[in-house]
Formats: C-alpha cells, structure tokens, sequence
C-alpha cells in the first residue's frame, strides 16, 4: 500500500525498454472498431453522459472478449479501487487529464495512468472513492469536477477490480501534484483515443510467460496496460 492509499500492482518489466514482439493479430483491432468512426470528432458531454447511463447496452457481444484485460486469477480476494478519468473541456476538443508516476514507485514506477487508488471504509461510493484518491494525488478539487458516471469495473490480475469514474472539467482547474507519487501532470486530446488506429495490440515474454496488453503512443508518451486498456473500452463505449 502506498503512502496515500494508491493500489499498486506487481511491476516486473518495463515494455518500453525489453524486447517486445508485435502479434500478428494487431490486424484485428482495425476488423473489430466499426468503420463508422474513422477519426471521429470529440463528443459532448451530454453523448458521454447518455452512453454511461447504460453502458452495457453499447457494448455488443464481441466487446466481451477480454484479451486485453489483466484478468484475476481463479480464488484470489477481490480489492475495489477507482480511477478518475478526468476529461477537460477545451476550444480545440475535449482532452483529457493524465498522470505520470514517479520512477521510484514500487508498484508500476513511471507508468502513465489515471488518479486512483483503492476503497476506503469511509468513502461513501467508487466517485467519491475517485474524487479523494485524485484530491490526494495530484490536488484538483473535487468542486472542480463534475460526475458524468462510470464504466464497469476492469479486473486486473494483482486482484484489483477497478471501476473507472468519468468526470467533466471546465477550465481553468489547478493541480499541486504529490511529489512523492506523481512526477507529471498532463493532457492528451480524447480524439487520439477514439481512433483505433492509435492503438497497437502488442506481446512480450517474461520469464517463459507469454503476456498481451494494449498501447497507444502519443507525442512520446507511452500510454500502455491497464490504463490503455480502459480507454479501449472507453472508446468501445462511445462507438456503440
């Protein structure tokens, strides 16, 4: 457990320096993301807002394939986290808010990701649970955002089932980031990843395990694992 609470997962590569093999099957992404979209323009937040009312009736059957997801092994104790997507309303489009973790972290040191961290007794529901863990994290207000509603929850197979908390930002917002826990703050357009041509579908072997996750570069940013894999789903969610 970290100092603030943030759940931490076992991080024994670094997919940006070993040897990673692109799988064949990357071709699928573009077979699987209906051609509807293309790049498509930034939705609203009224569109967001009406596809997180019912998620499960914008996800069609073929979404149930899990092979991106780090998914919890057979028996292991369920812990319930939370992560805010923050999304920032922009003239140019709607972006969103991302961090980086510090480099000594013992649980995915440097790695992109969304503010968040595990349930807490006194947390009234996952959005407040996202709301405080982002207030600790990198210092937005929680006055400063505006709950649109969440995804289903995403497993990961350090035994943490994650619900991702969607939330609006109308700017100007100010951030004052935990040093010991969040070396950057930063913003990428949402438009990036609502084209499945960002993202790449990529595999590595550890230790004799063969491992597959999601990617989606940007601008040298290495957006990858669990965060990348929750804005697929994202980007599933607002095809329909």
């Amino acid at each position: 457990r970290s100092r603030t609470g943030r759940f931490r997962g076992r991080s024994r590569y670094n997919p940006t320096t070993m040897r990673i093999d692109e799988d064949a099957s990357i071709a699928g992404l573009a077979n699987e993301a209906d051609g509807r979209l293309g790049v498509v323009p930034d939705f609203t937040r009224r569109v967001i807002s009406q596809r997180l009312a019912d998620p499960h009736a914008h996800l069609s059957s073929s979404e149930e394939d899990l092979w991106h997801r780090d998914l919890i092994p057979e028996g292991m104790r369920l812990r319930h986290a939370a992560v805010l997507m923050p999304l920032v309303s922009r003239p140019a489009g709607v972006h969103l808010l991302l961090t980086q973790r510090t480099s000594h972290l013992k649980g995915h040191a440097g790695q992109i990701s969304f503010p968040g961290g595990g349930v807490e007794p006194a947390d009234r529901d996952r959005a407040d649970t996202a709301l405080r863990e982002t207030e600790e994290e990198i210092g937005l207000s929680r006055d400063r955002i505006e709950i649109l509603g969440a995804m289903p929850d995403y497993e990961l197979n350090s035994g943490y089932l994650v619900t991702p908390v969607v939330g609006w930002i109308q700017p100007p917002y100010v951030v004052a980031p935990d040093p010991y826990e969040v070396q950057d703050v930063f913003e990428i357009p949402l438009r990036h990843f609502l084209d499945h041509r960002s993202f790449q579908r990529r595999r590595y072997e550890y230790d004799g395990v063969v491992r597959r996750y999601l990617a989606a570069p940007y601008d040298g940013r290495y957006v990858w694992g669990a965060t990348a894999g929750i804005l697929y789903f994202f980007f599933q969610l607002l095809r329909g």
